[in-house]
């Protein structure tokens, strides 16, 4: 089924159109008959599968002609996604009258004020800017008539719950909202309740999948020589881009430096970082300029990166969710793609609740030609080789260990 079918507006067909988009995903196809239907949805897909336009579409085909106070607001979890969502809808209403604008931390308001005093249709926010604004008067939701709750548990991980329920009071009790979440524990659970009249949940995949076409690995070392083997085994694979995830943003800069004095070209993506720097990583990486980004998990969810063909982890996520928000970087739009993980003995824990949330085991491997020091982790899963390895054809076994040729790209 083409977008023709779906009853978008004829203008707004337009923009998908120019934009290069022929079938919808599955979750445009689930979602937007049921916004268009005027029904809340909760939404759940994996990355990369097209959710901002399962929204965006519908929402846009209903507005009409532009007014002068916001009648859709989207809230967003970093300014990254807000400004990837707001670039989004812009290209969707082309060509239409609708305005747009984004607010978010970490820049002057002057712009923003000017943007919201001319009026706008659409804003795209993250809560803590967008409270900035309404206790300055220079925003108002009172004609609020869509509401996005996007990356809900990501919000909640960062602290924003309480200020997301402060925003929601101060919409129109009749408004059709529409959230989306990786995972739904209680706090979530209870502000769907709160928020919401009688939701349908739109499901693709499972959301304890990996990418299917994403290979797995784990690669066990000695904490002494992590860096080494990081610096190896981007000798030794042929990648077209890279995205290094470390756990902290002092040590996404220790790896960047180390990685810069092996003559990589590295772009930093955190936190600390300012909005311009950020905007110019992430701009330099789609565009080449930079062949590995070293990362936290700011860049785990929802950023529009294309193309990425490999994902090391530098340091194992604590939390199993976010490693399926990692290697979501890769094997995107079933492509293909690499994932592998660094890991020292003090990860193992981690590493077994990742592959009990996956339901897999992950195969361990000993990168050839690099000289290991000892580890206990290469007593682990004793006589034979450890748990998970498995002969495969073209692959040798070394030291109980299964070598694979890494995944060669033309």
């Amino acid at each position: 089924m083409g977008f023709s079918k779906l009853n978008l507006s004829p203008v707004i067909l337009e923009g998908v159109k120019a934009m290069g988009y022929v079938e919808p995903t599955p979750i445009q196809l689930r979602a937007i008959p049921l916004v268009l239907a005027g029904s809340d949805i909760i939404g759940s897909a994996q990355t990369g599968t097209g959710k901002t336009a399962a929204f965006a579409l519908p929402i846009l085909s209903k507005l009409g002609e532009h007014q002068p106070k916001p009648r859709v607001l989207i809230l967003e979890p970093t300014r990254e996604l807000a400004a990837q969502v707001e670039t989004a809808i812009r290209d969707f209403a082309r060509f239409t009258n609708l305005r747009t604008a984004v607010l978010y931390g970490g820049v002057g308001y002057g712009r923003q004020m000017d943007a919201l005093k001319a009026g706008v249709d659409v804003l795209a926010s993250t809560p803590g800017r967008l409270l900035d604004h309404m206790s300055r008067g220079t925003c108002s939701l009172d004609q609020i008539q869509y509401l996005v709750l996007d990356e809900a548990d990501r919000m909640l991980d960062m602290g924003f719950l309480p200020d997301v329920r402060r925003i929601v009071q101060r919409c129109p009790r009749q408004r059709h909202t529409s959230l989306f979440s990786a995972t739904i524990p209680p706090e979530i659970e209870t502000l769907i309740q709160w928020a919401m009249r009688d939701p349908k949940t739109v499901e693709i995949g499972a959301r304890r999948s990996p990418a299917e076409g994403v290979k797995h690995v784990i690669y066990p070392v000695s904490e002494s020589q992590k860096t080494d083997l990081l610096l190896e085994l981007l000798k030794q694979v042929n990648y077209d881009s890279v995205i290094v995830f470390c756990r902290t943003k002092h040590g996404a800069d220790r790896a960047a430096h180390t990685l810069k004095r092996a003559n990589h070209a590295v772009a930093v993506l955190h936190s600390n970082r300012t909005q311009r720097e950020r905007e110019q990583a992430l701009q330099g990486f789609r565009e080449g300029r930079y062949e590995v980004l070293v990362a936290t998990d700011i860049a785990a969810r929802g950023l529009d990166i294309a193309d990425v063909s490999h994902v090391v982890n530098y340091d194992v996520p604590q939390h199993p969710e976010d490693y399926i928000h990692r290697i979501g970087r890769t094997g995107r739009m079933d492509n293909k793609g690499d994932a592998f993980t660094i890991m020292v003995a003090e990860d193992a824990r981690h590493v077994q609740a990742i592959e009990r949330f996956i339901s897999q085991k992950i195969p361990r491997v000993k990168l050839e030609g690099f000289d290991y020091r000892y580890t206990a982790l290469f007593e682990q899963d004793k006589p034979g080789q450890p748990a998970g390895v498995t002969r495969a054809r073209g692959a040798r076994i070394r030291g109980g260990y299964f070598f694979a040729p890494s995944r060669r790209r033309r």
